[in-house]
């Protein structure tokens, strides 16, 4: 297999998790499977996370339940 095609398996891969997080979150649900209202969220939160404040918020061990 040669070396593009075993990036772009990984990028697949990737972005298929993401989308499960999408998805696990309940986001999909909530929206209707409205895919412009999911993008619009999704730019909403990248905004908020540009301050270190909302990051510390929104950390893995917080946002996985153990904080």
């Amino acid at each position: 297999m040669r070396t593009w095609q075993i990036e772009r398996r990984k990028r697949t891969r990737h972005l298929i998790e993401l989308g499960g997080l999408v998805v696990k979150a309940g986001i999909v649900d909530l929206a209707g499977d409205d895919r412009a209202m999911i993008y619009g969220a999704l730019l909403w939160m990248a905004d908020k996370l540009q301050s270190d404040q909302a990051r510390g918020l929104w950390s893995a061990k917080q946002a996985f339940g153990d904080g």
